[in-house]
């Protein structure tokens, strides 16, 4: 009879989607991961040409994290996706 062990990790850990500012084409709920500000995209705001826009100007490198495809998810489960995720959310 073989012993069956149970892992603390998740057998399926998911990386999250990481993105530039300027390659965002998906609608969703990211994470900007210097800072841990939440942005909901919802696909109207993706349209091009259409408002409202989004613009990020910075000296640094700065990274969105997708931590969900629903822009509407809840404040309390993008965070806990955030711990995660080692991500210290700040919203």
């Amino acid at each position: 009879m073989a012993k069956q062990e149970n892992s603390i990790e998740s057998a399926h850990r998911v990386k999250l989607l990481e993105i530039d500012w300027e390659d965002l084409s998906e609608a969703g709920a990211y994470v900007e991961r210097g800072t841990g500000d939440l942005y909901r995209f919802p696909m109207e705001s993706l349209i091009q040409g259409g408002s409202p826009v989004v613009t990020k100007e910075s000296h640094g490198s700065s990274r969105l994290c997708q931590i969900s495809k629903d822009p509407y998810v809840t404040s309390m489960k993008a965070r806990l996706i955030c711990a995660q995720h080692n991500i210290e959310p700040n919203f």
